[in-house]
């Protein structure tokens, strides 16, 4: 799933190689999807595309916002874009197609659940992307330990770690991926209840949020998801489907998964604090 780590790489690679390229067609649903959502009339979208000219990319949160001059398209979730330059390697499944004059293309294709939204730009009123881009950011400095502070006040309902990060969109960007390395930096366990938590907890893992993701940004992702051009990330994920049943590079200890609130959860019992 794209996380702000993903969203951060492919936008930044987006502005590099698409900036100045001119749309020539586009095709949605070529290959049929369930979990394929798309906001705005996807029958509308050649209409609002076509002939227009790229002019950058950026990041809200863990979504990817690709601009026209006059439009804006957005990946979400497992709607993940990737670039072909060479019209024989284009792939023949994908849930859009936004074909470029010079014969390149990004194609996207749906991992699991994907959400895709093409709107005149100052049009779109959806919520998750309107709250992606209305918080601070991890990545920068008004991302404070006071403002990451006050998203747990003292009169909290019980919340485990990973609902506290990864839930309600308190940290767009923040998903069950990229906390499992975010927790494990911290030595908590996911599933730990924070009202539990001293104030060296919250610091902790305020701590490592700074550090982890930024680490993932600088690397160009986890190594378990891949770019705009199809590469793994270059962040080594220390806990996750790669290292299952591997020894924690802390303690030695074997690292588990269990099933937790949906999903599953990753973490080395000797060193993460319950």
């Amino acid at each position: 799933m794209l996380e702000l780590p993903e969203s951060y790489t492919i936008a930044n690679q987006m502005q590099k190689a698409l900036t100045g390229k001119i749309i020539s067609s586009i095709e949605v649903l070529h290959t049929p999807h369930s979990f394929a959502f798309f906001h705005g009339d996807m029958d509308n979208y050649g209409d609002l595309l076509e002939g227009q000219t790229v002019v950058g990319a950026t990041y809200h949160g863990g979504m990817i916002e690709m601009d026209t001059e006059d439009c804006m398209v957005v990946f979400a979730d497992g709607a993940y874009p990737k670039y072909h330059e060479e019209k024989k390697k284009y792939p023949k499944k994908h849930q859009m197609a936004i074909y470029f004059d010079d014969e390149t293309a990004v194609f996207v294709s749906i991992q699991m659940y994907g959400i895709i939204y093409v709107f005149p730009k100052g049009e779109c009123t959806e919520g998750y992307y309107m709250s992606s881009g209305s918080k601070p950011n991890p990545l920068c400095d008004e991302f404070t330990f006071e403002y990451f502070r006050s998203l747990y006040p003292g009169n909290q309902k019980k919340l485990s770690a990973k609902a506290f990060l990864a839930t309600e969109q308190r940290i767009p960007g923040l998903g069950n991926g990229v906390l499992q390395d975010i927790l494990w930096d911290a030595k908590i366990d996911p599933r730990f209840d924070m009202r539990k938590a001293s104030e060296a907890d919250f610091k902790a893992i305020y701590t490592s949020i700074k550090k982890i993701l930024g680490e993932m940004c600088e690397k160009g992702g986890r190594d378990t998801e891949r770019d705009l051009f199809g590469q793994k990330g270059r962040y080594i994920t220390q806990l996750s489907k790669n290292s299952l049943f591997e020894p924690c590079i802390r303690c030695g200890t074997e690292i588990r998964k269990a099933s937790y609130m949906g999903g599953t959860v990753y973490f080395c019992e000797n060193c993460q604090r319950k």
